[in-house]
């Protein structure tokens, strides 16, 4: 299993961002992905995450309304994107697999974890 997020990047407050989680050696439809983050001293925390199927998206209260979820199962993909982004949110991002079709934000029913990216929200 590969996963590898891409995408991030210095934006100003305000801007805009898409992430990418490219995804190798495994049937990826088979899979949830989610979105997690993490800043320097803290834990991991989930962002977002979309069934296999990609028809069910749950978000973590921070960021409903500003970004969204999606995967692309042909191209072994999912993304990120980010709107209306805060300082807050800078931290490197990675994407996730699971088995679980609908696992939620909790870190500990992920399977699998790619090298992030970093993401800062700066003027």
């Amino acid at each position: 299993v590969q996963l590898q997020a891409c995408g991030g990047g210095l934006v100003q407050p305000g801007g805009s961002l898409r992430l990418s989680c490219v995804a190798s050696g495994f049937t990826f439809d088979d899979y949830a992905i989610g979105w997690f983050r993490q800043t320097p001293g803290k834990g991991r925390e989930g962002v977002s995450c979309v069934s296999r199927s990609g028809d069910t998206t749950y978000y973590q209260d921070s960021v409903k309304g500003r970004f969204t979820i999606s995967r692309d199962n042909a191209k072994n993909t999912a993304y990120l994107q980010m709107n209306s982004l805060k300082p807050e949110d800078s931290a490197v991002y990675y994407c996730a697999t699971s088995r679980w079709n609908l696992p939620g934000l909790s870190p500990s029913v992920y399977d699998s974890w790619g090298r992030g990216t970093q993401v800062t929200v700066s003027s």
